[in-house]
């Protein structure tokens, strides 16, 4: 199966590097549009890594997650060996051979203590603090969840998002123990995170955007796209990896751009349409909003003349409810409100000529 290399991120792997070489105080969110290559950069990132650092990845994608039981099944990565009474001995027993784990590595049996426990949180954070504390005598802890929204409404004696990253500003600004890497498409979490628990000044950004037009066409040209198709190509996609993959699988490059093009639109037109008949309700903290069609309507048209827009004085159900609907991406760090993709862009401009 044809697959795209890994192609072209030094400049956000290099400031990666740079946050790794220095003494972690930082929460740092890694954060873009949808299918921009976030997963696919730290994946090569894991493997690139020096053996001075320990990371353990924790990817939430597709995990269904309701409860406290599920939240600790993804966190943690359950060795089934053998019995291990303290938290220090299990640590440096697998220190050698601690490769790349999906989780924070903890045997059965503490596991199911801490599972017994009323206050389960507690003893959740006990336990993995007192790991990388052991990991860090002789490696560098690396923790990195991806897709952590999934978790962003569950609640656990009060709001476990609030708890969680308390206990991320404890590994990094106050104890210096382990670099912590949120990755996540969603830019209201990050937004709404960033707000609920207070995080002025204990954390930093890293876009990993889409491609831009010279990384795209070196990266077609080794596909032996003509100029004119490598033109098609980024007037269709851009630089949406996930797009350009389409097209360089297609046999005819130019039609699977204009279908890609029609399907978007179709959506786009059946959304306006459904907004017809109903108006949706959207939650922003604790209070529900109607959505209005015309609201929905006035911000897409400010993409007519323009591919970007500030997010100020926009009508914030509305505004929420597109970037919710992954038709809007908005950069929390900037304020800077884009359509998700190259072909969200264009489908936008072709349904407003008609309404």
């Amino acid at each position: 199966m044809k697959r795209i290399p890994f192609h072209n991120r030094e400049r956000e792997l290099k400031e990666v590097m740079r946050i790794l070489g220095a003494e972690p105080s930082l929460i740092t969110f890694v954060y873009g549009p949808i299918n921009s290559g976030k997963t696919t950069m730290i994946s090569h990132l894991i493997e690139q890594l020096p053996e001075d650092y320990a990371p353990f990845y924790v990817n939430l994608r597709g995990r269904f997650i309701t409860d406290y039981e599920d939240f600790l099944n993804v966190l943690f990565e359950i060795d089934e060996g053998g019995e291990v009474d303290n938290v220090t001995g299990y640590a440096k027993s697998i220190l050698k051979d601690l490769g790349t784990v999906s989780g924070i590595p903890i045997p059965k049996n503490l596991f199911e203590q801490i599972f017994e426990k009323k206050d389960k949180s507690k003893d959740v954070f006990k336990y993995i603090e007192q790991f990388l504390i052991e990991i860090s005598n002789k490696r560098v802890p690396v923790l990195i969840i991806d897709e952590l929204q999934v978790i962003g409404d569950l609640k656990i004696n009060g709001l476990l998002m609030y708890k969680l990253f308390n206990f991320f500003i404890r590994l990094t600004k106050e104890l210096h123990l382990c670099h912590i890497f949120v990755v996540s498409s969603d830019s209201l979490f990050i937004e709404n995170v960033y707000s609920e628990a207070m995080l002025d000044g204990r954390c930093r950004y890293l876009v990993v955007d889409d491609f831009d037009y010279e990384t795209t066409a070196t990266l077609l040209e080794r596909d032996g796209f003509t100029d004119e198709e490598k033109a098609v190509a980024w007037e269709y996609c851009g630089g949406k990896p996930v797009c350009l993959m389409e097209m360089i699988h297609a046999d005819n490059r130019e039609l699977i751009a204009k279908d890609m093009l029609k399907t978007r639109v179709t959506h786009l037109k059946d959304l306006l349409d459904y907004l017809d008949y109903t108006r949706p309700r959207i939650m922003i903290g604790d209070d529900e909003y109607l959505v209005e069609k015309g609201d929905i309507a006035d911000i897409l048209n400010k993409f007519v003349d323009t591919e970007y827009i500030d997010d100020e004085g926009l009508n914030r159900p509305a505004k929420h409810f597109l970037i919710k609907d992954n038709i809007l991406f908005l950069d929390p760090h900037t304020g800077i409100i884009k359509p998700q993709s190259r072909l969200n862009l264009l489908a936008i401009r072709e349904v407003l000529k008609d309404v």
